[in-house]
C-alpha cells in the first residue's frame, strides 16, 4: 500500500468502540482475541483497524470491495429463507491468517483500491430492496473486523425490512460479540478444524474462542446459524477429528444445527495439497449423521444427495437441491414436513424462493 493510500484511509477512518489504553501508552484493540497492542500509526493484524489520534479506528467504514446478489444457499445457509436472493458484500482484511484462504484476494488485500465502491449503510439497504434481496450478507472477508460498519448497515437494513446474515469465523471477543450478533438474523460460522494445533499452525488463532461463539449463539441469541468446515486432506479430515467435532456439536449445540462439509481446493499458501475427494465429504457427512446431527451437507461438489434436506422424523426429502437450484419442496409455509408434519429446524416464511443459481453483480451507484 502506498503512503498516500495509507494516509487517505486514516483520514476517512471511523471511531472504533472496543479498545482500551495500556499502562505503557499503547492502545489495545478488544474486538477479537488477537488483542493487538498498537502505537500511534500502527495497524492490527486485520489491517483495517489502527491507532490514530489516540484512539482505535476502523479504516474501511463505508467502503466495499464489491456487491453481488447470490442464492442464500451459497453462504451456505440451507435452512434460512431457502431459494431467496441475498445481497453479498465485504470490505478487505481479516483477523486470521488461514494459509488455505479461498478469498485471499480480498481478505489479504493491502490495497486501498480494492475498496472500489462507496457504500453507506443506507445505500446498502436501498440496493437490497431494489434488487429484491430478502437479506444482506456480510461476507467475502470476516465482518467482525468491520463491526461498527456491519452494525450500522444491519440497522439500516432492518429499517427497510431486510434481514441480515454474517458469514464469519466467529473469532471475536465477548463484549463485541454481544453487540455484533444482536443485529444479525442468521450466521454461517466457519469451524475450521477441531484441534487447537490446527488453528495455531494454519490460522494463527485458537479453537476455544470459536467454540465460545457457537455456544453463545445457541444459548444466548435467536440467531439462526449453520456451521461450515472446509475439509483439507491430511489436516482436519481424520475420522477421529470428525467424530469429536460432530459429537461436540450435538452435545453442546443440539442436533438441529446444520453442518456443511466443503471441499478444499489448492489456493493461497497451500497449493501443494490435492483437492478434497468427494468421498471424504460423504464420509464426513455419514459420521455426522451417525452421531445425531440431523442436517449434514456436502459442499463445493456436485452431490444431490449431500445437498438434500430430509425430514428428521420420517426421512422423506423435504428440500431437493441441485447445486443452488431447488428441485423439490415438500414443506409447509411454516417449515413442516408435508408427509408427517414434523417441523424442520430453520427460518421459513412462505413458499420457497425461485432465485436459483443466478449470480448478479451490483453497482450501488445505480440504486442510489
Amino acid at each position: 500500500m502506498t503512503e498516500h493510500a495509507t494516509r487517505e484511509s486514516f483520514e476517512t477512518a471511523f471511531p472504533g468502540r472496543y479498545w482500551h489504553r495500556l499502562d505503557d501508552g499503547r492502545l489495545q484493540c478488544d474486538v477479537c482475541p488477537r488483542l493487538c497492542k498498537l502505537h500511534e500509526g500502527q495497524r492490527g493484524l486485520c489491517f483495517v483497524r489502527g491507532c490514530q489520534g489516540d484512539r482505535i479506528v476502523l479504516t474501511t467504514y463505508g467502503r466495499s470491495s464489491g456487491f453481488c446478489v447470490d442464492p442464500i444457499e451459497k453462504k451456505p445457509l440451507n435452512h434460512f429463507l431457502p431459494g431467496t436472493p441475498v445481497l453479498s458484500f465485504g470490505t478487505a482484511g481479516c483477523n486470521l491468517t488461514c494459509k488455505f484462504c479461498q478469498n485471499w484476494d480480498i481478505s489479504k488485500s493491502r490495497e486501498w483500491d480494492t475498496l472500489c465502491d462507496t457504500a453507506t449503510p443506507e445505500m446498502i439497504a436501498e440496493a437490497a430492496v431494489a434488487t429484491g434481496s430478502r437479506s444482506v450478507a456480510f461476507t467475502y472477508n470476516d465482518p467482525v473486523i468491520f463491526l461498527e460498519y456491519a452494525v450500522d448497515a444491519a440497522k439500516a437494513c432492518h429499517a427497510r425490512g431486510v434481514k441480515t446474515v454474517a458469514v464469519t469465523a466467529g473469532y471475536i471477543c465477548e463484549e463485541a460479540r454481544a453487540e455484533f450478533f444482536d443485529h444479525m438474523d442468521a450466521a454461517n460460522v466457519d469451524l475450521k478444524g477441531f484441534t487447537d494445533g490446527f488453528y495455531q499452525q494454519l490460522c494463527s488463532g485458537h479453537l476455544q474462542p470459536v467454540l465460545d461463539t457457537l455456544v453463545y449463539l445457541k444459548r444466548e441469541t435467536d440467531v439462526w446459524f449453520e456451521i461450515t468446515t472446509l475439509l483439507i486432506p491430511g489436516k482436519n479430515d481424520s475420522d477421529a477429528e470428525l467424530e469429536a467435532l460432530t459429537r461436540w456439536v450435538v452435545e453442546n449445540l443440539g442436533p438441529d444445527v446444520p453442518l456443511h462439509f466443503s471441499a478444499f481446493h489448492p489456493d493461497w499458501k497451500m497449493t501443494d495439497l490435492p483437492s478434497t475427494p468427494p468421498a471424504a465429504l460423504t464420509r464426513a457427512r455419514g459420521i455426522a449423521l451417525n452421531n445425531g446431527v440431523r442436517y449434514a451437507y456436502t459442499g463445493n461438489v456436485h452431490d444431490r444427495e449431500g445437498d438434500a434436506t430430509h425430514c428428521h422424523n420420517c426421512g422423506k426429502e423435504v428440500i431437493g437441491r441441485d447445486w443452488y437450484e431447488l428441485t423439490a419442496w415438500n414443506l409447509t409455509d411454516d417449515g413442516r414436513c408435508r408427509n408427517c408434519a414434523a417441523r424442520c429446524a430453520g427460518v421459513f416464511d412462505g413458499p420457497a424462493g425461485t432465485w436459483g443459481r443466478r449470480r448478479q453483480p451490483v453497482h450501488l451507484a445505480a440504486h442510489a
